[in-house]
Order: structure tokens, then C-alpha cells, then sequence
């Protein structure tokens, strides 16, 4: 019956959104007829279905249908505006390349803008009022939790600090029978393992919580095939590995279940969008800078010897090797001569960087402090060996003498730009300060953050903050 009301729920809220996108885009072709001229409204309509269907799509795949019994209010809100970005972004886009002449652009940001408004009013609205119903003791599920130590007392207590998520403790089940009738953080212990039959039975149980120690496991498979059996929801706890940076979640191979753990983003649609954002910003910008390329590939082929790009083996995703583009900045036996240079090393650990360094020539001087150096890295992007937004690429030698936790710059996939560059590029010059602003920007990696990344890079390009 829950899983029916869920269901219910759920294409209810669908209806609902579709409703809103529809309405905010009426509203949104009248506001913007009254600055601009508008075509026939009979003309726009023909967009309304596409609009409606991508806004769909978009919610569904980013998960805001599914239970938000637990999430929290700003992360409901920032998937609706995730979609805004990709709306605007990907519209803009689409129009371009389609030569689409008769669509507003006002009407299209305009109507975005309205539509992630309506939606978060709409979500704050019902996550209040589903909060309100079961903190007066509506629309609750009963829990029944199997176990017993720290951890067992750490999920009580979060259960009893967030009464909006509506989880009712039934009672703990213990495998030691004289425990019965004991508490654990203000909750009872009403039976042992033998007994989880008949509490079930006798009382309403939505849900298991299995919270035991390792030498348990071997003990609760009778209970696990038990609630499989009855159709009641098992979850399992298991913080067995004391790991503070992975999550953890659950997969299928061939039908084989897998717990997986991972700490680096695994969300595919918006990774999926920051792919096609690449290819399609890296693929433009190669096309519209055709003429710089021109001009700076003439500039260092006319001022010393030595072919136009640069071509050295980085690093990449989990460490695959690939041929990074860029043009040439220095004289044509730079790396032959790197080893008399490693004693003057400004950067503290595994990466080179040296400010005065002797084999950088006069135009290669000015291609650095422009950044006009890494353009052709545009292809690399392309082509999928990098990002524009990501840690930057290391050298394979860089990488053997990486210390442990270092390596997980190379979770993802490599960048343009990142939170280094916008945060004082060679300004920094211990490479573990480095290191935690990439792996600070892996955490909380999100598609906003990379537009943050994007725009605050360009005044740092333009005014050349901290390049040398």
C-alpha cells in the first residue's frame, strides 16, 4: 500500500511540474511581449511540448523523484536549479547551431528563470507540508532495528534529531536474549534474532534496519531471506571499513549485486552534461580561434627553431597516458635540458615550476602570461583526454613519486582550468596546497561549480593573476 501511495505521489508531482513549466511558459512569452516584439504566440507553441518533455527528463534523471523523506530542502532546490543552467545553457546551444532566427533568447532565459522559480516554490511547498504532517505523526514509516553498538546508537540518535523524516523506532532486536527489556539510546530492546517473526507479525514494520557488527553476518541470513520473503524493506548498515571519503552505493553486473565504494562523482547525467558541454564549448572555441591559432603558430615559427606545438605524454583519468597539445613556449631542447634545472625547483614536492626559467622565449613569454599557450589544449578536450574543468594534468614521473592520497587527482578527469588557477595559479608553491584544492574541488564537484570555475577564470586569464 505504501509503495502504491509512493507511486501515486510520484506521478502526481510529475503532473504537477509539467503544469507549472507549461504556465511559467505562457507567463514568460507575455512578460517578455511586453519589452520586446514577439512573434505570433500560435508560433511558440509548437516549442511548448519539447520545453515541458527536456524539463521532465531532466528532473527525472537528476532524482527529483524519487522519496525525499530524507533530503534536505537546499538539495532539492539546487537539482531545480542545475536544470535552469543546463536549460539555458543547452538552449542557447541548440539555437545557435540550429540557426533558429524566430525564438526569443530573452524569452528563453526568461522563461527558464520562471519555470526554476514556480518549481522551487512548488518543492519548498510540499517538503514543508509533508514535514508538518509527520512531525504531527502522519505519513510516518515504522522501523524496526536489529543490532546493538556505537553505530546502532549513532543511526537513533539521527533518527530522533530529524523527526521530519517521519522514521518511528518500533524496538531493537538483540542476539543476546537477557538483554530484552534493556535500552539503547532511549530506545527498548524487545526480543532477540529468533524472535524478528513474530515481532513482524504482531506489529506494523515498513521497514528492517540490519546495524550489526562483522561477526553478526554469518547470523542474519535467515532474517534477510525472512524479510525477502514477507516483501518487507531491508537495509543494511555498513560502515564496516571506517571509510571517511567514499560513498557508498548499490550496483548490478549481470545481475550479480555489488556494493560499490566511491569518491569521486559518479552521478552519470550530470557528467553526462559536463561531456557535452566540453565537446560542444571546446568544439566552438577551436572553430571561432582558427585565426589566433594562425597568428600565433606564425609568431613562434617566425621568432626560433623548433616545431609550432608543444607534445608531451600527461596523465589522465585513473592514469591513462595521452599526448597533450601546446604551443611552444620555450627553446627546442627544453626537456633535454630539465635536469640542470631541477635544483632551482620553486614548487615544494613532485611538480616543476621554476618563474625566470631560462628556456622560455620572448613570445613564449607572452603566450604564457595570456594563457594563449594552452589553446590547443582545446582539442585534448575535444577529443576527451580532458575537461575544461579539472585538476591539470601531471607528468607520469610526476606521478611515481605522488604520495598515497595524491593519487586521487587522478579520479577525475583532467582540466583547462581549475581551483588552482583561480586561486593564485604560481602563487602557490607547496604542491600538497595543491593537491587540496583539487581534491576540494572533487568533493564538491557540481556543475555550478565548474561555471563558477569557468567565469572566474577569465579575469584571471585576462589580467594574467599570477601567471608567469
Amino acid at each position: 500500500m505504501l509503495k502504491e501511495r509512493a507511486e501515486v505521489l510520484r506521478k502526481a508531482m510529475i503532473a504537477l511540474d509539467l503544469f507549472l513549466v507549461s504556465g511559467a511558459y505562457f507567463f514568460g512569452y507575455f512578460l517578455t511581449a511586453g519589452f520586446e516584439e514577439m512573434g505570433p504566440l500560435g508560433g511558440y507553441l509548437r516549442f511548448l511540448p519539447i520545453f515541458a518533455i527536456l524539463w521532465g527528463v531532466m528532473l527525472y534523471l537528476l532524482g527529483t523523484y524519487e522519496s525525499f523523506r530524507t533530503k534536505g530542502m537546499g538539495e532539492t532546490l539546487y537539482t531545480v536549479f542545475e536544470v535552469v543552467l543546463i536549460g539555458v545553457g543547452g538552449s542557447g546551444i541548440l539555437l545557435y547551431f540550429l540557426n533558429i532566427q524566430d525564438v526569443s533568447r530573452n524569452f528563453i532565459f526568461i522563461t527558464f528563470i520562471l519555470s526554476g522559480a514556480f518549481l522551487a516554490l512548488e518543492k519548498a511547498t510540499l517538503m514543508l507540508f509533508f514535514r508538518h504532517l509527520r512531525k504531527s505523526g502522519y505519513n510516518y514509516r515504522n522501523i524496526l532495528i536489529i543490532g546493538r553498538g556505537e553505530n546502532a546508537e549513532r543511526y537513533i540518535d539521527i533518527i530522533k534529531a530529524h523527526e521530519e523524516w517521519g522514521f518511528k523506532i518500533v524496538g531493537i532486536v538483540d542476539e543476546d536474549r537477557s538483554m530484552i527489556g534493556k535500552e539503547l539510546s532511549g530506545c527498548k530492546i524487545i526480543g532477540s534474532v529468533e524472535d524478528v517473526p513474530d515481532i513482524v507479525h504482531n506489529s506494523v514494520i515498513d521497514e528492517v534496519v540490519l546495524i550489526v557488527p562483522r561477526n553478526w553476518l554469518g547470523k542474519i541470513d535467515e532474517i534477510m531471506h525472512f524479510c525477502d520473503t514477507e516483501g518487507i524493506k531491508i537495509s543494511v548498515s555498513m560502515d564496516y571499513f571506517n571509510l571517511k571519503l567514499s560513498r557508498v552505493k548499490q550496483a548490478e553486473l549481470g545481475g550479480f549485486p555489488l556494493l560499490t565504494f566511491e569518491s569521486a562523482p559518479s552521478k552519470l547525467w550530470p557528467t553526462l552534461v559536463k561531456r557535452f558541454f566540453d565537446i560542444i564549448i571546446s568544439g566552438v572555441l577551436l572553430i571561432v580561434l582558427l585565426p589566433v591559432f594562425a597568428i600565433v603558430a606564425l609568431c613562434v615559427k617566425l621568432t626560433s627553431k623548433g616545431p609550432v606545438f608543444f607534445r608531451q605524454e600527461r596523465c589522465s583519468l585513473s592514469g591513462r597516458r595521452f599526448t597533450l597539445y601546446k604551443f611552444r613556449t620555450m627553446v627546442n631542447d627544453a626537456e633535454s635540458r630539465i635536469d640542470e634545472l631541477l635544483m632551482k625547483n620553486e614548487m615544494k614536492g613532485p611538480a616543476f615550476k621554476l618563474v625566470n626559467d631560462p628556456r622560455i622565449t620572448k613570445v613564449g613569454k607572452f603566450l604564457r602570461v595570456s594563457s594563449i599557450d594552452e589553446l590547443p589544449q582545446l582539442w585534448n578536450v575535444f577529443v576527451g583526454d580532458m575537461s575544461l574543468v579539472g585538476p591539470r594534468p601531471p607528468l607520469p614521473a610526476e606521478v611515481k613519486k605522488y604520495e598515497p592520497w595524491h593519487r586521487r587527482r587522478l579520479s577525475m578527469r583532467p582540466g583547462i582550468t581549475c581551483l588552482w588557477q583561480v586561486s593564485g595559479r604560481n602563487k602557490i608553491t607547496d604542491f600538497d596546497e595543491w593537491a587540496k584544492l583539487d581534491l576540494e574541488y572533487i568533493d564538491k564537484w557540481s556543475l555550478w561549480l565548474d561555471a563558477r570555475i569557468l567565469l572566474k577564470t577569465v579575469p584571471v586569464v585576462l589580467l594574467g593573476i599570477g601567471a608567469k
